[in-house]
């Protein structure tokens, strides 16, 4: 038996899938991962997704982080302070 079984379907009215495999044995378990096609896939709102690589390239310009570890530390250290305040 395949550790994989990739299959194309089409999406029946009332939102079901049907699938069909002959090559899995009846009564065994699998795991079902559906994926839309990346081209039709939308989030909620119309936007579209986007790669990583696009979105850090849509961030403003300007450091992302501190300069130095301890100027990092010191940031935390700062933060956590604040907690206990």
């Amino acid at each position: 038996m395949p550790t994989a079984l990739r299959l194309d379907a089409t999406v029946l009215p009332g939102h079901r899938l049907e699938v069909t495999a002959p090559e899995l044995p009846e009564g065994a378990l699998v795991r079902l991962i559906v994926m839309l096609p990346s081209a039709e896939v939308a989030e909620p709102g119309g936007k579209g997704r986007m790669s990583m690589l696009d979105l850090i390239d849509s961030l403003p310009q300007g450091p992302r982080s501190a300069p130095t570890w301890e100027a990092v530390e010191r940031g935390l250290r700062a933060e956590r302070d604040a907690w206990d305040r």
